[in-house]
């Protein structure tokens, strides 16, 4: 069973991020985000795609609410990257690609070398989507692309290389505040530890978020990634301080 001061943990640490406030990036791209959210909630293919994924069986803080949130922020960061260098119809598709790159980026992701079985089980989704071939091949490309720490291919085709990058900050923005209002409660409600021994693992887990804090590969990501991060260690330190006083 779940540790019930989970309960009271979570609402410390909700309470604590509503006080950082949003990224910067919701708040200075607010057009773009709200842009590519609309063409999320209106494509046909990536309703579908979302309906797919909504059925399987999903690895804990990255299920449905975390593709969303990826699919929906790679779009943005395409459309503040591409908006004054790709024709309008060039960039609307390639905002497209990066909802069902986002979608399915985690689609294998409780398995061994996820980022790659997750480009060959995503083929096989997209290729029931009828993209064509050179579409499939730069979002399983990105997807690819996409795990932290990891070699990253360099892509020859601009946009491809565009859709690489956007997915990667998309999904490394997930690492700020998300990590501690989200996606810890997600993981631990999978795989349930007292919370004396969620405490050992807080500071090395700080520590592995910080790391990424210079990992952003967009010009967007770089921008605002590093506020993402910095907020979400904030939050992370504060937490543990309170959590040090309700633990064993």
């Amino acid at each position: 069973m779940i540790d019930t001061r989970y309960r009271e943990a979570r609402k410390m640490a909700l309470d604590i991020a509503s006080s950082f406030g949003d990224p910067l990036f919701y708040r200075e791209q607010e057009a773009a985000c709200s842009r590519s959210c609309r063409h999320f909630e209106e494509n046909d293919t990536v309703g579908s795609c979302l309906r797919l994924l909504e059925g399987r069986e999903t690895f804990g803080g990255h299920g449905v609410v975390h593709a969303k949130k990826v699919a929906i922020d790679a779009g943005a960061i395409i459309i503040v990257e591409g908006q004054n260098r790709l024709p309008e119809p060039e960039l609307t598709r390639l905002v497209f690609l990066a909802h069902l790159a986002g979608l399915l980026h985690d689609i294998a992701r409780s398995q061994k070398n996820h980022a790659h079985r997750g480009a060959l089980e995503a083929r096989n989704v997209l290729a029931g989507l009828d993209l064509p071939e050179h579409e499939i091949l730069i979002v399983t490309e990105a997807i690819r692309n996409h795990e932290a720490f990891r070699p990253c291919r360099s892509l020859a085709n601009p946009a491809a290389q565009l859709l690489s990058d956007a997915l990667y900050d998309a999904d490394k923005f997930r690492w700020g505040p998300d990590n501690f209002t989200e996606m810890l409660w997600d993981m631990l409600s999978l795989r349930p530890l007292s919370l004396p021994r969620v405490m050992e693992r807080f500071l090395p887990g700080l520590e592995g978020v910080e790391k990424i804090r210079d990992t952003f590969r967009s010009a967007t990501g770089k921008t605002y990634g590093p506020d993402f991060i910095d907020r979400g260690v904030g939050i992370g330190r504060r937490l543990y301080k309170e959590l040090a006083h309700i633990r064993d």
